[in-house]
C-alpha cells in the first residue's frame, strides 16, 4: 500500500501536477561544454528520466563568478538558454516536468573558472582544501559581498529565473543549502558581518529571503522551490546558534506559499543536537510547506516515511543515475542496478 502511495500523483499548490511522488534529486555531473552550455547528451540524460514526478536539474550557475566546479552549466546567456531549451523540450515530449536549480557557490567558487580577481562570500572566511576535479587549485579567501553586490546578486537570481522561464522550465529551485552562497549567510561560522546582513537571525536571513521574493515575483511562488541545510555539515562548521536563524527563516517562509522546501542533506540518518534530531524532522516540525525528503532513502523506506508524514515527496539521487527507468522498476518490482562511482564519469 505504501509503495502504491509513492506512485500516486501529487499536485504542488493546485498548479503543477506531478505524476508520482518521486523526484530526481539535483546531481552535479559536470556535463556542460566549455562555454557552460547544456549539450545534447544532457538532453538525452534528462529525457530518459522523465517518468519521475519532477526532475530537479543539476545545480546551474546564475552568473560567471558563481562557478566552483568544471563544466557546470549556466543560465546567464543566450547560448545557455537555448541549450536548456533543448533539454526541457526533450523532457516535455516524454511527459515529464522539470525545475532548474539556481546556484551561486559563493566562497566555494574559484577565480580560475571566470578569470577573476576574487570570489564573493558572506564574510572574508575561506574553506580548506582544493577544487574537486581540479585538485591543483586551492580555495581562496572570499571577499565579503558589499551591499551593492548583494543587491546585484538578488537581481541576478531574478534574471536567472526569468531565463529559466524562457528556456521552458516548469519552475526553479533556489539552492540555499550545502555551504554555497545563500547558505553562507545563514550560519554563524561563515557570517561574521556587522551590518544589516549579519549578527541576528533577522539580518542573516535578509539576503536569502530577498532572493526568494525576487524569484517568486518573477515566475510565481508556486513555481519556486528552495533547498535548505539547517544542519551544517558540508563546507560549513556547526554552531548551535544556527538553530535560531533557521527557526526564524522557516517562520518567515511560512508567510509565503512556495512550491516546496527541499531537505539539503546527503544522509538523512545524520542527527544534529541543536536541531533535536534529523534535518527532515526539524523542517517538518517547523514548516507548513510541502517537504521533499532526501538522503539515503530507498523506494521502500521513502514510501514508509511519506506514509508516516515525515515528508511529502521523495527525491532520489544515485539510484537514478544507475537506473534511468527507476520509477518503472519500482512500479513492477524489478531489482535495481547497483550504483558505482564509475557511473559518476559516464552518461547513462
Amino acid at each position: 500500500m505504501t509503495m502504491e502511495n509513492l506512485l500516486q500523483p501529487f499536485t504542488l499548490n493546485d498548479k503543477i501536477t506531478l505524476k508520482n511522488k518521486v523526484l530526481m534529486a539535483p546531481l552535479t555531473r559536470c556535463m556542460a561544454d566549455d562555454d557552460l552550455v547544456p549539450t545534447q547528451s544532457m538532453a538525452d540524460y534528462y529525457a530518459r528520466r522523465a517518468e519521475t514526478g519532477l526532475i530537479i536539474t543539476e545545480a546551474t550557475i546564475i552568473r560567471p563568478d558563481g562557478q566552483g566546479y568544471p563544466n557546470t552549466p549556466g543560465i546567464f546567456n543566450e547560448k545557455q538558454i537555448k541549450g536548456w531549451k533543448v533539454v526541457t523540450d526533450a523532457v516535455h515530449q516524454r511527459g515529464g516536468k522539470i525545475f532548474l536549480q539556481l546556484w551561486h557557490t559563493g566562497r566555494v567558487a574559484h577565480p580560475y573558472f571566470f578569470d577573476g580577481d576574487f570570489v564573493l562570500g558572506a564574510s572574508a572566511i575561506g574553506i580548506e582544501g582544493t577544487v574537486p576535479r581540479v585538485r591543483e587549485l586551492k580555495y581562496t579567501v572570499p571577499k565579503a559581498a558589499s551591499l551593492q553586490e548583494i543587491e546585484q546578486l538578488i537581481q541576478d537570481y531574478r534574471q536567472a529565473a526569468a531565463n529559466a522561464r524562457i528556456a521552458g522550465f516548469d519552475g526553479v529551485e533556489i539552492h540555499g543549502a550545502n555551504g554555497y552562497l545563500l547558505d553562507q549567510f545563514l550560519h554563524y561560522s561563515s557570517n561574521v558581518r556587522e551590518d544589516e546582513y549579519g549578527q541576528t537571525p533577522e539580518n542573516m536571513t535578509r539576503f536569502p529571503l530577498a532572493v526568494v521574493d525576487a524569484v517568486s515575483h518573477e515566475i510565481g511562488a508556486e513555481r519556486c522551490g528552495l533547498r535548505l541545510s539547517p544542519g551544517a555539515y558540508f563546507n560549513m562548521e556547526k554552531d548551535p546558534r544556527d538553530r535560531q536563524v533557521f527557526d526564524y527563516l522557516l517562520s518567515e517562509l511560512d508567510k509565503r506559499t512556495l512550491a516546496y522546501l527541499h531537505v539539503g542533506i546527503f544522509d538523512d540518518a545524520m542527527t544534529f543536537d541543536y536541531l533535536g534530531g534529523s534535518v527532515s524532522a526539524y523542517m517538518r516540525e517547523h514548516s507548513r510547506q510541502t517537504l521533499v525528503g532526501v538522503g539515503g532513502y530507498s523506494a521502500e523506506s521513502g514510501s514508509t516515511a511519506i506514509a508516516n508524514q515525515q515528508f511529502d515527496l521523495l527525491a532520489i539521487g544515485r539510484p537514478l543515475i544507475a537506473n534511468p527507468d527507476y520509477v518503472e522498476r519500482v512500479r513492477t518490482g524489478q531489482s535495481l542496478v547497483e550504483y558505482s562511482d564509475v557511473m559518476l564519469a559516464t552518461l547513462v
